[in-house]
């Protein structure tokens, strides 16, 4: 089955930034389906998308789970025949936030971040790259940090330079490599790729300190998944700002 409507899916979209950019979406008439570990709260919240006119579906994807993966894009392919936008929303950050912990980070928290922040967003856009390869104007998000910004680390005068979670930080610094080599490959599709920094945003991961509300948060996420042809891929953005590498 296809469809003509555009079709969108967002890993951890369940709550915070990934629910609000999917309602964000879904009221511009996009389908929305909701990638969730946990299927009971996909559905709630696919529910309350529902109540707001909004076409929404609530998938169980957990981004570290190969079968997962697997079934949610022989699900999509099935019922939509294509995928024109993925949001690789997901993430993890275990780590205190500020201070550096360089020298005292686990082996095991650098390797548990960097499997659903890095590894799991290649394993989630390759199985879904054949039906992106479908749309007329395919869009990825890279859901990324200013804090995987190697230039303003190194500012001393930058307001993340005191800020050092080695496991988080260089996991986005992974990432935002990641989107430059595969909007590099795919340049010539017409498939645009671009990493996205949502701001510092209240949210489980955020905390109530973050100085950002989810609204805001999800808008360079929805912007850069519905640039038109003439958009720029390869690019770091928060609220339609470059941000350095």
């Amino acid at each position: 089955m296809s469809t003509d409507k555009k079709v969108a899916l967002i890993s951890g979209a369940n709550k915070g930034i990934g629910l609000e950019t999917a309602r964000q979406l879904g009221k511009k008439g996009i389908t929305v389906l909701l990638g969730a570990r946990d299927l009971a709260r996909g559905e709630a919240a696919a529910e309350s998308l529902k109540k707001d006119g909004i076409d929404a579906k609530a998938i169980k994807f957990d981004v570290v789970n190969t079968a997962d993966i697997k079934a949610a894009a022989e699900k999509v392919e099935k019922e939509y025949g294509k995928l024109d936008i993925l949001i690789n929303n997901a993430g993890v950050m275990t780590e205190p936030i500020g201070g550096n912990n360089s020298s005292t980070v686990s082996e095991q928290v650098l390797r548990d971040t960097f499997e659903t922040n890095f590894f799991s967003v290649i394993a989630v856009t390759n199985a879904f790259l054949p039906l992106l390869k479908k749309s007329d104007a395919g869009r990825i998000v890279n859901v990324s940090s200013i804090l995987g910004s190697l230039t303003l680390h190194a500012n001393e005068g930058s307001p993340i330079y005191g800020a050092k979670a080695l496991a988080y930080d260089s996991s986005k610094t992974a990432l935002n490599s990641y989107t430059v080599h595969l909007a590099h490959e795919l340049k010539e599709t017409g498939i645009k790729v671009n990493s996205a920094h949502p701001g510092w945003v209240k949210t489980d991961l955020g905390t109530d300190a973050a100085p950002m509300d989810v609204v805001d948060g999800a808008k360079t996420e929805v912007e850069l998944a519905t640039l038109g042809p003439d958009g720029p891929t390869a690019g770091f953005f928060h609220l339609g700002e470059a941000i350095s590498w």
